[in-house]
């Protein structure tokens, strides 16, 4: 039987069960489209990611002897959409058969179902075999739950798959060791240069100017620096492992005007393209550890597993348990426009213009980056979450819908009202002084609220504590910072609204 198999541009999995045989009935398809170059302006580093990674899979299967048919972005033949792409490769080769790997995204699910109902053939869906989990286990996990903790679900992932446990008790004494990973990176401990991938990506790049993709930020097109095959992807985890896991816990919620990335690994992009599953990375972390006990503390490996088992798989499982309905949601009814600056990093605001300009120079920024500045920023300036889903989605190379929506919409904006963090992650900046040298040589004052130089935060929080008080104040974490609200003066929270209001209504300016 004749079949057409499709592979998405993040379902790069050399290890899949689909390539352990030729079969020259098995055709493989891969297609670059201005469908998915479209449907959110990217970074045009992510675009040029996809497609070096695609064109590199699609040459491994080639050189196993598997049939590919690679449409690239300006072929002929390529009609830039999905549908039509193998409607047109279904008739011309008389094909029998219809197989893909369910999507991790909501919007080709729902077209790959429409397809396949309306289509004549047989069709099969096979799993990714990247996870740790399937699509509907956390909806069963949590069934009848009012409340989907992910540190309820972490302890049994950890149980259930035998990761830093001793016999039924987590190893160390401790589930979680996050209450030692908030150290500030002062200099004094020395980060090791990062690994980096001398990548030519300046014919990609010819191809999308050709074509007229509209993209946002900065690349280097003869130095593309992330992993864009799986030989990449192992060297950058082999490096992690060597020389950043041994101190990745302690910092891994600091930020520096110094150093990008500090002790973070660099692999999601690789990992949520598939190149490299997550057991790979865990059993290579769980070994490094195990081999060099005597200098790596578990709390370093514990911090980077949860991220991984826990909050990466958790938030997969959330995104297909509350979809469609979660991309709309809007709890705090929060409707101001994103301001211009996060398209450009031109901010007088330091810790704003120094993640906002690394997401536009790299398309990274590690997740405390993405919580506390600028998400927390556009929560307290109530800004659409529709706006900041659509910047983040774009901006990150790593970002696919399944991670970034319940990340940014829950996680960062509170748009659920509760279903994924249990209060608004919102902060005044002195937690942003806390974690990083930001403040340092800033043209605002951190330490006051009401002056010409102020630190927008400082006003914005207390503003934002008041404008919402209605959704909030029942919130059993937020009760502390509302008891301290409204001990407030009536004129002092007046002239708070008044700072926070004038900043919200003229944000360029700042």
């Amino acid at each position: 039987m004749k079949k057409l198999r499709l592979i998405l541009g993040d379902q790069l999995n050399s290890n899949h069960s689909w390539y352990h045989k030729v079969d020259e009935n098995n055709i493989y398809c891969f297609f670059e489209m201005r469908q998915e170059t479209d449907y959110v302006k990217h970074h045009i580093q992510k675009i040029v990611g996809f497609f070096a990674s695609m064109r590199n899979f699609a040459d491994e299967l080639k050189s196993k002897n598997h049939a590919v048919i690679y449409y690239q972005l300006n072929d002929k033949r390529n009609t830039q959409s999905l549908i039509e792409n193998l409607s047109q490769l279904i008739k011309e080769n008389n094909i029998e058969k219809f197989e893909y790997q369910l999507p991790d995204e909501f919007r080709l699910d729902k077209q790959l179902k429409d397809f396949c109902k309306n289509i004549d053939i047989e069709t099969e869906v096979f799993s990714t075999e990247h996870f740790y989990t399937e699509r509907e286990d956390l909806k069963t996990f949590f069934k009848g739950k009012k409340t989907f903790l992910m540190e309820n679900f972490y302890r049994d992932m950890r149980k259930k798959h035998q990761i830093l446990m001793v016999d039924a008790q987590p190893e160390g004494g401790k589930w979680n060791f996050d209450a030692s990973n908030r150290k500030k990176w002062k200099g004094d401990t020395i980060i090791p240069p990062q690994k980096n991938f001398d990548n030519d990506v300046s014919e990609i790049l010819q191809e999308i100017e050709k074509a007229g993709v509209k993209s946002i930020g900065k690349i280097n097109e003869k130095y593309f620096e992330y992993p864009i095959s799986r030989k990449q992807a192992l060297e950058q985890l082999a490096y992690f492992c060597e020389n950043l896991l041994i101190h990745f816990g302690d910092f891994q919620d600091a930020m520096h005007t110094d150093n990008w990335y500090l002790f973070h690994s660099k692999l999601s992009f690789a990992m949520n393209t598939k190149m490299i599953s997550p057991k790979e990375i865990i059993d290579a972390t769980l070994q490094t550890y195990r081999e060099r006990k005597d200098e790596i503390n578990i709390s370093q490996v514990e911090g980077f597993i949860r991220q991984i088992i826990g909050w990466r798989e958790y938030m997969r499982g959330m995104y297909w348990m509350l979809m469609p309905d979660y991309k709309s949601e809007n709890f705090l009814d929060n409707h101001n426009k994103l301001p211009n600056f996060f398209w450009t990093g031109n901010t007088k605001m330091n810790c704003l213009k120094n993640a906002i300009n690394n997401s536009l120079d790299n398309g990274y920024a590690h997740h405390i980056q993405r919580l506390m500045i600028t998400g927390n920023f556009a929560l307290l300036t109530q800004i659409n979450p529709d706006e900041i889903d659509a910047w983040y989605l774009g901006i990150y190379v790593d970002a696919i819908e399944w991670v970034q929506l319940p990340n940014t919409r829950g996680m960062s904006q509170f748009a659920d009202g509760g279903k994924i963090a249990t209060k608004p992650y919102v902060s005044s900046g002195s937690y942003i002084h806390k974690m990083s040298n930001y403040c340092d040589g800033c043209k605002y004052n951190k330490k006051t609220k009401l002056e010409d130089d102020s630190c927008p935060f400082n006003s914005l929080y207390w503003n934002f504590l008041d404008e919402k008080q209605e959704k909030l104040s029942s919130n059993f974490r937020m009760k502390m910072m509302y008891s301290l609200l409204n001990k407030m003066s009536a004129s002092d929270r007046s002239k708070i609204k008044e700072k926070a209001n004038h900043i919200i209504q003229n944000l360029d300016e700042y």
